[in-house]
C-alpha cells in the first residue's frame, strides 16, 4: 500500500479501508491504496481552508500561469493517463487519448470564459465610477464520476481554481489512479500546497466530504446521488451546488433521404464509450412505417457489426463497461423493460471476452405500459415508433430529465419546430447526441442538473459577483428633506 491521498501538499497514507481499482477487462489491480478516513478528510478541509485566502488573493496572471504550467504537465504524460483511464474503466484506448486532450483544452477555454463569463469592469459615472468584480465561494468539494474521470473533475477543478477556490477532490472509486495523477501533474505545475487536497474512498468517504467545512459541491453523477445532494443541502443557500445529473436522452429520425448517415449517427449516438455518456441517446424514435423501420434495421445492423473489445485492440470501437456490476445492472434493466412490454430486437447479452463486457442492445417500447424513465449507462437503445412528428416530440419530451437530445432529418422545418419544443440543454441537428462542446454550456433542466451548466459556463458557479460603486473621497450628500 502506497501513499494515497494528498492532503495540505504532501502524500500520506489513509486511515480508512482498503481500496483497489482493477481493469475491467483482465481483472488486473491497476490502484490499491488506504480510503481516507472522515479524519483524513477534516484534514483536507482544514489545508484548503488555510491556503483559500493566500490563494484568492493570488493575482489571476500567476494563477493562470500555473494551469498553463498543468496543461504542459499533461502533454508529458500523453501515453501514462489515457492508458491508465483505459486500464482503470476499460474505455478503449483511441478514446481515452481525446480524454487527455480534452483535459489539455480546458484551460485556455476556462481562461477564455473567465474573461467572458465573469472578470472585472469598470465604468465612469457621475460621482466617480461603478466596478464589478467576481470573487471565489471558497472552499469546494468536487465529486469525480468513472465514465469521464480525466475530463469530468478536470472541468471543475480548472474553473474553480482559477477563479481562486481551494478543493478538496474525491475521485470515482472506480479510477483513483486517474485522480492520483491529476492531483500530480497540478503538483508538477507548482500549486501551492492544500490549494487541492485529494481524498480516496467510496460512500463513506463521500459521506465525509458532504459532511465538511464546504462552500460549495462540484458533481458530476447519477440522478439518485445528485439530488440527495440537493436534499442534503436544502435551506443552506450559502452553499453553491453545481449538479450535473445524466438523462434519458431522446433521438428523433424524421423525414430523411439517407438512411445510412441517419443509421450512423443513431448508432454512434447509442453506443459510444459503450453507451456510457450521460449524452447518450438511449430512446430513438421513429415515424410508424417504411421510413422508420427501415432506420431501425440499418441501426439494428450496425449494432451487429460494431467491434467489441479489450481496451488496447486495434480497430475496436467499444469495450468494456466499467465493472461486471454494471454488466449486470444493463441485464437487469433490460428484463425490466420486457417486463413492461418491450419486445427485444437484439438482446443486450453479455459476452464470452469477459464479466464486464456486454453486446449491445435494442428493444421495441413503443406498445410498452408505463416504461420507466431511467437512465441505463450501457449500450442499450429503446425504439418508439410515433404516428406524428408532433407525437414524437411528446415522446422526446415524456422524460424528468432533460439533458440532450437531437433530430435527424433533411427537413430544416421540423428542425425549427424540435429546437423550440425539445426540453434538452444539448440538442443537435443531424449530429449525435454525444456530441457536445466545451466552448459552449453543458447541462440541462429537469433533474439532469440544478440550472449551473458546467463547460463554458463553470465560471458562472466558481466565482460571485461583487458591485461596487466608488468615488475617490467623501462629498457631502443632499436630498429632499435631508439635514443639511
Amino acid at each position: 500500500m502506497g501513499m494515497s491521498l494528498f492532503i495540505a501538499g504532501q502524500w500520506i497514507s489513509g486511515a480508512g479501508p482498503e481500496l483497489q481499482s482493477t481493469d475491467p477487462a483482465t481483472g488486473e489491480i491497476v490502484w490499491a491504496g488506504k480510503s481516507a478516513s472522515p479524519a483524513d478528510v477534516s484534514e483536507a478541509y482544514k489545508a484548503a481552508r488555510g491556503a483559500f485566502l493566500g490563494w484568492a488573493r493570488t493575482p489571476l496572471a500567476e494563477r493562470v500561469e500555473i494551469l498553463r504550467k498543468y496543461a504542459s504537465v499533461l502533454d508529458e504524460m500523453a501515453d501514462e493517463l489515457p492508458t491508465t483511464i483505459s486500464r482503470e474503466v476499460g474505455k478503449v484506448l483511441w478514446e481515452t487519448r481525446t480524454e487527455l486532450g480534452a483535459m489539455k483544452g480546458k484551460v485556455e477555454l476556462s481562461i477564455k470564459s473567465y474573461e467572458d463569463r465573469t472578470g472585472n469592469t469598470v465604468s465612469d459615472t457621475a460621482f466617480g465610477r461603478s466596478e464589478l468584480v467576481h470573487r471565489p465561494h471558497g472552499v469546494m468539494a468536487v465529486m469525480g464520476p468513472f465514465n469521464f474521470p480525466g475530463h469530468l473533475p478536470n472541468g471543475h477543478i480548472v474553473p474553480a481554481l482559477l477563479a481562486g477556490n481551494t478543493i478538496v477532490f474525491k475521485p470515482s472509486e472506480f479510477a483513483p489512479a486517474t485522480g492520483e495523477l491529476l492531483v500530480k501533474a497540478m503538483e508538477k505545475a507548482g500549486l501551492p500546497a492544500g490549494v487541492l487536497n485529494l481524498v480516496q474512498g467510496a460512500r463513506d468517504t463521500g459521506a465525509a466530504l458532504l459532511d465538511g467545512d464546504l462552500d460549495g459541491v462540484l458533481f458530476t453523477g447519477s440522478a439518485a446521488t445528485g439530488t440527495f445532494i440537493h436534499k442534503k443541502f436544502g435551506g443552506r443557500p450559502e452553499v453553491m451546488l453545481a449538479l450535473e445529473m445524466g438523462g434519458n436522452n431522446p433521438l428523433i429520425g424524421w423525414e430523411f433521404a439517407d438512411v445510412e448517415a441517419a443509421a450512423d449517427i443513431a448508432a454512434q449516438s447509442a453506443y459510444l464509450t459503450s453507451g456510457q455518456r450521460c449524452s447518450c441517446a438511449r430512446r430513438l424514435i421513429v415515424p410508424d412505417g417504411a421510413e422508420g423501420e427501415a432506420l431501425v434495421q440499418a441501426v439494428l445492423a450496425r449494432a451487429e457489426g460494431v467491434k467489441i473489445g479489450k481496451w488496447d485492440e486495434d480497430g475496436v470501437f467499444m469495450g468494456s463497461l466499467v465493472n461486471d456490476r454494471a454488466a449486470d445492472g444493463a441485464l437487469v434493466f433490460q428484463q425490466k423493460l420486457e417486463e413492461a412490454g418491450g419486445k427485444p430486437l437484439k438482446k443486450l447479452e453479455k459476452l464470452p471476452i469477459g464479466d464486464a463486457f456486454v453486446s449491445t442492445g435494442i428493444i421495441d417500447m413503443t406498445d410498452a405500459a408505463n416504461p420507466p424513465d431511467e437512465e441505463l449507462f450501457g449500450p442499450f437503445l429503446q425504439v418508439y415508433r410515433a404516428k406524428s412528428f408532433e407525437d414524437a416530440l411528446r415522446i422526446a419530451n415524456n422524460t424528468q430529465y432533460g439533458l440532450a437530445g437531437g433530430l435527424i432529418s433533411d427537413n430544416a422545418a421540423l428542425w425549427n419546430e424540435a429546437h423550440i419544443s425539445m426540453r434538452a440543454g444539448i440538442l443537435n441537428f443531424n449530429r449525435p447526441t454525444a456530441g457536445a462542446s466545451s466552448a459552449l454550456p453543458f447541462g440541462g433542466p429537469g433533474i439532469s442538473g440544478n440550472h449551473r451548466p458546467s463547460a463554458w459556463y463553470a465560471a458562472d458557479y466558481c466565482a460571485w459577483p461583487q458591485a461596487s460603486q466608488i468615488a475617490d473621497a467623501p462629498e457631502r450628500m443632499s436630498a429632499q428633506g435631508f439635514p443639511k
